[in-house]
Parts: C-alpha cells; sequence; structure tokens
C-alpha cells in the first residue's frame, strides 16, 4: 500500500521484490502495526518523507534471507529507528535517536504495510516467543515510546497518561506492575475508554483537561493536543514533570509562568534507542503486556487510518498480511 502524496488515499502497487544489501535481511512481513505517525504522515503533518513511500515501522516479520545476525524463519521486529550514522556526538554518547542524520523505517526507508521489506538487521529485534504476531506489533513502537516516556518520568509514584490509546494502554500496564499508580486522561465523557483504563489498573480515569482528584509526579501527553500541556502542569507537583511523547502535537498555547514555577519540566521523547527495544522486549512479558488489538488486512489500510484519525479506535490497529 504506497502513499504518493500527502492528503492522498496508499493505493496498492506491485513492486518488484526487494534486495538486502551488505547488513540486512529480507522479511516476510507478518503483521504491521499502525501508529499515529503513519497518520501524520499521511495527513502531511510529518513534511520531509521520501515519496513515494511505504508506510509501517511496527513490523513483525520472518527471515527469509540475508545478514548473519538472524537464521532464515526467525521471527523479528522492525521499529521507528532503521538506521544511524554511528558516528556523531549523540550516536558516539548513547543518544542514537537524537542523531541527525538517521533514517526511520516507514518514513525515509519503505515500511511494512507490504508483503515484504528489507531492514538493517542491527535494527531489529527478535521478538519474544510469549507474543503472536499481531499481538507483538503495537509493541514496536508504541510499547518502546510508552517505555522511554515512563523511564523519563522517572520514579514518579503517581503519573498520568493523557491520550489513552495505542501507547497509553501498554504503558499502564507496566507502570501499575512497577507499583504505581495510573491516572488516565481522555477526552470529557469518554466512557468506555475510561472503564477500559480501569480494567487495566488504573487507579483513576476522567476528564484530562479537568485533571484527577489529586497531585501528580509526572505525567505522559500521549494525545498530540498542545492544549494539554498546560493543562497537566497544573496537576502535577511542585517538581514534578511534562513529558510530550508524540513526534508531532498541535501547537501548546501561552500560559502563565507559575504554572512552571516551582521547579516543574517539559521535556519531548524523540525516537528510541536499541536500547530501549532490547529493556522493553525483555520486560513485556514478565508483566506480562496484553495488547488490545484490532485486525484489518493490508487493503483495509486506509480504513485504518481513518477509523485512527476519528478517534474511532480503542485498541491498537495492526495489518495482517
Amino acid at each position: 500500500m504506497v502513499l504518493d502524496a500527502p492528503r492522498k488515499p496508499l493505493h496498492p502497487l506491485e513492486l518488484l521484490d526487494p534486495t538486502p544489501a551488505a547488513g540486512q535481511v529480507l522479511l516476510r512481513v507478518l503483521a504491521c502495526g499502525v501508529c499515529r505517525t503513519d497518520l501524520h504522515v499521511v495527513d502531511g503533518e510529518l513534511s520531509r518523507p521520501k515519496l513515494p513511500l511505504v508506510l509501517g515501522h511496527q513490523i513483525v516479520g520472518e527471515v527469509v534471507s540475508g545478514g548473519e545476525r538472524f537464521r532464515p524463519g526467525a521471527r523479528v521486529g522492525v521499529p521507528w529507528l532503521g538506521w544511524t550514522c554511528g558516528e556523531c556526538r549523540f550516536c558516539l554518547s548513547g543518544q542514537e535517536n537524537l542523531c541527525d542524520r538517521a533514517r526511520f523505517t516507514g518514513y525515509d526507508l519503505d515500511g511494512g504495510y507490504a508483503e515484504l521489506v528489507v531492514a538493517d538487521e542491527r535494527y531489529c529485534f527478535s521478538i519474544p516467543e510469549r507474543f503472536g504476531d499481531d499481538e507483538a506489533a503495537p509493541l514496536l513502537c508504541a510499547g518502546l515510546i510508552g517505555y522511554r516516556s515512563l523511564h523519563s518520568a522517572g520514579d514518579a509514584e503517581r503519573i498520568g497518561l493523557y491520550g489513552f490509546g495505542s501507547s497509553a494502554h501498554i504503558v499502564c500496564q507496566v507502570a501499575v506492575s512497577q507499583g504505581r499508580s495510573v491516572f488516565a486522561g481522555t477526552r470529557a465523557g469518554d466512557a468506555e475508554t475510561q472503564e477500559f483504563a480501569r480494567s487495566l489498573g488504573a487507579a483513576w480515569a476522567g476528564d484530562a483537561l479537568a485533571g484527577p482528584p489529586e497531585e501528580l509526579d509526572a505525567v505522559i501527553v500521549f494525545a498530540p493536543v498542545g492544549a494539554l500541556v498546560p493543562a497537566a502542569l497544573r496537576h502535577v507537583r511542585k517538581g514534578g514533570s511534562v513529558i510530550c511523547a508524540g513526534i508531532h502535537m498541535s501547537d501548546i498555547p501561552s500560559f502563565p509562568y507559575e504554572l512552571l514555577w516551582g521547579e516543574r519540566a517539559i521535556r519531548s521523547v524523540a525516537n528510541l534507542t536499541r536500547a530501549d527495544g532490547d529493556e522493553f522486549l525483555a520486560l513485556a512479558p514478565t508483566v506480562p503486556v496484553r495488547t488490545e488489538i484490532e485486525l484489518f488486512a493490508l487493503e483495509d489500510a486506509n480504513e485504518a487510518l481513518d477509523r485512527l484519525r476519528g478517534g474511532a479506535l480503542r485498541a491498537a490497529a495492526v495489518l495482517v498480511v
């Protein structure tokens, strides 16, 4: 399923089979998660994708050939981070997620909305046996970015998750398993999502803009809604933090300095590192994380994106190839 231009539907196209170069593996795609970042690319909010482009960066695939790390038939995952230079100050200091020359799967590199894909074997992960193909797909971005965001929140005991979608429903389970109290912020009146959050162990679920009944140590903002940032600042204690987890967000409205004062902090989370992937995929089976998924056929990718755009998905959408 190919994107030719922003704000245009994807269309099916028969492409030549990709050939792995040195250090790459050829994968038969088994499942690919649909991410909000895919939607930002389609809607033109991320402005420099390779075009034409095959989207998709939550790929679970079976190794067909190539590379040395994995045997043929092995099941591996391909995340958003697809390549880094290994030479810049960020790469050399353990911050490869900030590499200025980084290339991203489903953005700079063709991704997993396809039957076959090639990937740099160094940036692939072994998939834990506990998870089926479709169950594992959301772990590769929703899970990884959520995990990095949770790590950025430090030892926060009372943590808000604002925007309770694909990432938050995974992070909620991890946080609860660590003994933290989770406060799930949703759209006002979204009783179904609030009940879903409580079923995963959230101590409270309600209107994110209004906030919970007690102060929080940190809030992770998953929804791409800038107005949630000053709201979250109102809800965190002095010394607390607000972490913006998305790659794109609407403009943050101005707010009085007193909301930030008291050594409150705002920070963003950008991309992921391979270390994040190794840590999270080792942790996920021990929780154990349960991914809530809704399956779509590859040719129904536009429907999945439309439903995500309209807020009609409670679960993580996964294309089964």
